[in-house]
């Protein structure tokens, strides 16, 4: 019966499903995740470099124009010999127009020192130094700047510049020194889901140039926590290499934010230190670089609580489904031996809409049709077995009488004999004659029986050797000839005029062949005996001898012919009832023949219509026969028995009861 802790097809089938896909949707949930940051991830620090880059240009563009603006400014004939009113004038409107954001704008008199005209404040912002470089401009970064002096408060990241630029006179004679404080890059707050960030720029001496925090502003990266990051981005970013230059690196400015990088170098136009160039780094936080990914979540959430909610209602539609053929192969085979015992059987379930149901219900249709078969040569055998039991109890019944009657016979023939009854020498003699003839019959019989008991066991065996079969069948017609003397038949000898090779035991091939023809002897009342060798060719295997015993006795009924073989068995007609036997030599023949790689068949039109019996073996090479054979056989028909034998009738005399001699053909 079910095991209590066994499960439906259903519940394991839905529970399978369910394990399976929700742990695979929730690892894939994982991944995608995994997947989305690393991307997001990636897309942030390429953001970041590309405004870096583009911050750095802006920057240098800043200062180029701003260059150019004032080369002209300074070629003006207004700072040149205009009046401090009008210079003054010009000097707002030239902070108007200038590229860059003006903080403030001033002309000073190189002789000694004194402000023309200022925008900002009374004091120089700047000191001229002489000589001026080669390009013409002096330019100064801003690192500490003042409130008042550089304008409103701004917590942006800002790049302040001092440039400075010789003011000559018609003649080529220095006469002033225009100078400018300006913001060339002015960081503008973008939105947080541009990616764009703070910008941080820094000398490659680590002097921070500009920084959101202005407190920060002229200091040096040394005072930052995570000094060697910064360094090594210095580093990363002035070398040639990109895969440097492109290297992630993320740094800590508070100790529980985390921030994404990109990062360039600019070349430096500053006259201090004009061998180094600038860094511009642009940064934004993790949190700002994943803000995407909680969407992306929510995204991952929604589909992934769909999909599980779609595989729940997949597994309750798809279990029902693949269950359902299940059970209805399931209750015909439950219900199975209930119909067996009627011949109409209900039939199986088909049209299961599945292709491997319909082929295991047509397999198990197949499977109880054999088993119906099956449990017809079961009932079949058991007949059979049943038969072959009442077989052998007759053939008990009948084997104690062959026993008991020789017996009998031997005994009483001894007594005659031990007792004095007989008349004289001749006739104890022949009392003694028919004992020793009857023990000869019954060690025949009792050897049948060791015969077929061994056959039974499977401890028959044969030992095969080279032989001449011509000469064996001489031998046994020479033995047979006096039995057949006895009954006034006709034998012909139908024999092939050369040897016969063949692989066999001559003394289980002589038992054989002498049983048939006793049976035909012993079964043929009136006729003849007929004993011929035919030489088949090889078609498609070995070439075959067959010999061929036919009589004109009562033969058998064709219904009766195939259990002629079995063991135990005699052909129940009233015709054969008469004659003695145990039913054992035929079972044994085909047994020694199959064991000899032969055959023996029987065959007969019916009673009274005589039997014919076939016996086959395989030829073999006649180099394989031993020279004494050779010899033997070439002796054969000047000995005495030895006889000569033709393909003529040979004619046993049947009223004088005279042997014909061998030299003409005739059996001794």
């Amino acid at each position: 019966m079910f095991k209590s802790r066994q499960s439906s097809f259903r519940k394991i089938l839905m529970s399978r499903i369910l394990l399976t896909f929700v742990p695979v949707l929730l690892v894939g949930e994982i991944l995608a995740l995994n997947r989305a940051r690393s991307s997001l991830l990636a897309i942030a620090r390429e953001n970041l470099r590309a405004s870096a880059i583009s911050r750095g240009d802006k920057i240098l563009t800043a200062i180029t124009s701003l260059k150019s603006s004032l080369q002209l400014a300074s070629q003006t004939t207004i700072l040149q010999t205009g009046s401090p009113a009008q210079i003054e004038e010009f000097l707002i409107q030239l902070s108007r127009e200038l590229p860059t954001q003006i903080q403030c704008t001033q002309l000073t008199d190189v002789r000694n020192d004194n402000l023309i005209t200022s925008t900002c404040s009374d004091k120089p912002i700047v000191k001229l130094q002489l000589p001026l470089p080669d390009e013409g401009f002096q330019i100064a970064t801003v690192l500490n700047p003042q409130q008042g002096v550089t304008g409103r408060s701004n917590h942006n990241s800002q790049l302040q510049l001092l440039l400075s630029v010789p003011v000559y006179n018609s003649a080529g004679k220095l006469l002033y020194g225009l100078s400018v404080q300006s913001i060339v890059y002015q960081e503008i707050k973008e939105n947080s889901r541009s990616l764009m960030g703070d910008t941080i720029i820094i000398a490659e001496d680590g002097t921070i140039l500009a920084h959101p925090q202005l407190k920060k502003v002229g200091k040096n990266i040394v005072t930052f926590t995570n000094e060697a990051k910064v360094q090594k981005i210095i580093e990363n970013a002035l070398v040639d290499d990109e895969i440097e230059k492109n290297q992630p690196i993320n740094l800590r400015f508070q100790s529980d934010s985390e921030f994404l990088i990109g990062y360039t170098a600019i070349p430096n136009l500053a006259n201090i230190q004009p061998q180094q160039q600038w860094i511009v780094i642009t940064f934004t936080s993790l949190d700002n670089a994943l803000l995407s990914l909680e969407e992306i979540k929510l995204v991952l959430i929604v589909l992934t609580v769909g999909l599980m909610g779609a595989t729940l209602l997949t597994s309750l539609y798809l279990a029902p489904y693949l269950a359902r053929p299940i059970e209805k192969l399931r209750d015909y085979t439950l219900n199975l031996h209930l119909n067996l015992d009627n011949q109409d059987i209900e039939p199986i379930p088909h049209d299961l809409e599945i292709r491997e149901f319909n082929q295991l219900a047509q397999a198990i249709n197949q499977m109880v049709e054999r088993l119906k078969d099956w449990a017809q040569e079961l009932e079949l055998a058991w007949k059979e077995a049943k038969t072959a039991n009442q077989v052998k109890s007759q053939f008990l019944a009948t084997t104690s009488h062959e026993l008991r009657n020789p017996l009998n016979i031997i005994i009483n023939c001894i007594r005659l004999v031990t007792d004095g009854l007989c008349d004289d020498r001749e006739e104890e003699m022949d009392f003694l004659q028919r004992a020793d003839e009857t023990a000869i019959h019954l060690l025949r019989i009792i050897n049948d029986i060791l015969d077929i008991s061994k056959i039974e066991a499977g401890k028959l065996s044969v030992i095969v050797e080279p032989m001449d079969l011509r000469k064996l069948l001489l031998e046994i017609i020479n033995l047979q000839s006096v039995n057949i003397q006895k009954k006034g038949l006709q034998l012909q000898c139908q024999l092939v005029d050369r040897e016969i090779p063949v692989n066999a035991d001559p003394a289980k091939l002589k038992q054989v062949i002498l049983n048939i023809i006793g049976n035909a002897t012993k079964f043929t009342e009136e006729g003849s005996i007929t004993v011929s060798t035919e030489i088949q060719p090889a078609n498609t295997g070995k070439p075959l001898v067959i010999i061929t015993i036919k009589d004109t006795g009562i033969g058998i009924d064709p219904s009766q012919q195939s259990k002629l073989f079995r063991p135990f068995v005699m052909v129940d007609d009233p015709s054969t009832r008469k004659f003695s036997g145990t039913g054992l030599g035929l079972a044994i023949s085909r047994n020694l023949m199959e064991l000899m790689e032969g055959s023996i068949t029987l065959e007969s039109d019916g009673i009274n219509q005589g039997t014919t019996v076939t016996i086959t073996l395989p030829l073999i090479n006649k180099s394989l026969l031993s020279p004494s054979i050779d010899s033997d056989d070439s002796s054969e028909g000047s000995g005495n028995n030895s006889p000569q034998i033709t393909n003529q009738p040979i004619t046993i005399g049947e009223n004088t009861g005279n042997i014909p001699n061998p030299t003409s053909g005739y059996l001794t």
